[in-house]
């Protein structure tokens, strides 16, 4: 089973090895850092941490010190991290989950995991797949609490606090620790219903025709949608009947038999299987892209977020040797 790798190995910068050296009692002060950055002032660490401003704002200055180095541009409004201050943030979030961690292992005599897992993903992947699967999980470590957050936007994991994002296409960011999970492509679809009346296109250029659903991606309405035949690529212009930035939205007007969807496989794959929906243009192939599952570094994962990567990687190996099985 293929591991977590880094896109992108950084220099290692004496502000990283500056976690390890600390004493146990400044360790404050690096959860100032966390929640000053999570928060945008020191008042809104201040409240996550029950003590003063004041306090927070020497806890700060103490850590600025002993890195000599300035971590945030202070203003009016807000607290802007500089790039020293990002760098030691990202470290120190990692550095400080694994310390709670290491505590929840130790307290537990069973050795089972322990915490909570901050996951995002997609909409419709996430109801039409990943639910049951984090369910499962949940029940097999009854000791971990999983936060899904639930959106198409892309998040960012570390601004975002977040422990595990699964993402379909290319990783924009280079120093982010990635596993592939599953090579999926998109699949033009609709609902019996839909096709009985309005027919069902038999060549990429017939779609004009028809109702066509389409996607905001990155905050922006496609126009496009590419077919693939051997050495033939057919690009499609989209004027879309229907469109939405939320993928479970443009799937659910498909099962409605609003129109044609062009969706994930991974996504409608059980809708497939059912004949709720039907693949359409099964000699042409649309665009394929990668699924990953994104954590903030490959250096500090919690043993929980490891489980759940591991788990989610087992499941889609079996869809994918599953959805091989019927295209044979």
């Amino acid at each position: 089973m293929p591991r977590l790798y880094l896109c992108r190995i950084q220099p290692v910068s004496r502000l990283i090895s500056f976690v390890f050296q600390m004493k146990f009692e400044n360790l404050s002060d690096l959860r100032v850092l966390v929640e000053t950055a999570r928060g945008g002032t020191l008042t809104a660490a201040a409240r996550v941490l029950d003590v003063t401003p004041a306090a927070a704002s020497a806890m700060l200055k103490r850590l600025e010190a002993q890195v000599g180095a300035r971590l945030f541009e202070r203003s009016t409004r807000a607290m802007r991290l500089t790039p020293q201050g990002q760098t030691l943030l990202d470290y120190a979030a990692r550095a400080l989950d694994l310390l709670e961690e290491g505590a929840s292992q130790a307290q537990s005599e069973s050795g089972a995991l322990r915490g909570t897992i901050r996951v995002a993903a997609p909409s419709d992947l996430s109801r039409s797949v990943l639910l049951p699967w984090l369910d499962a999980f949940g029940r097999e470590h009854g000791g971990v609490h999983i936060a899904l957050s639930v959106s198409d936007r892309v998040q960012d994991v570390r601004r975002d606090a977040v422990d595990l994002a699964l993402r379909y296409g290319d990783l924009a960011d280079s120093q982010l620790a990635a596993r592939p999970l599953a090579t999926t492509h998109r699949v033009p679809c609709a609902a019996p219903q839909y096709l009985a009346r309005h027919g069902t296109p038999q060549h990429p250029s017939e779609l004009a025709q028809h109702r066509l659903i389409s996607l905001h991606i990155a905050g922006r309405r496609e126009t496009r949608w590419t077919f693939t035949r051997g050495a033939d690529t057919v690009p499609l212009p989209v004027e879309a009947a229907l469109s939405a930035d939320d993928g479970a939205i443009a799937h659910d007007w498909a099962l409605a038999g609003a129109g044609i969807a062009y969706k994930s496989a991974l996504d409608i794959h059980a809708h497939l299987r059912t004949g709720a929906l039907v693949a359409l243009l099964p000699d042409w192939t649309g665009q394929r892209y990668a699924l990953s599952a994104v954590l903030p570094s490959n250096r500090f994962v919690p043993a929980r977020v490891r489980a759940l990567v591991d788990h989610l990687a087992a499941r889609f190996a079996l869809l994918s040797a599953e959805a091989g099985s019927r295209r044979g």
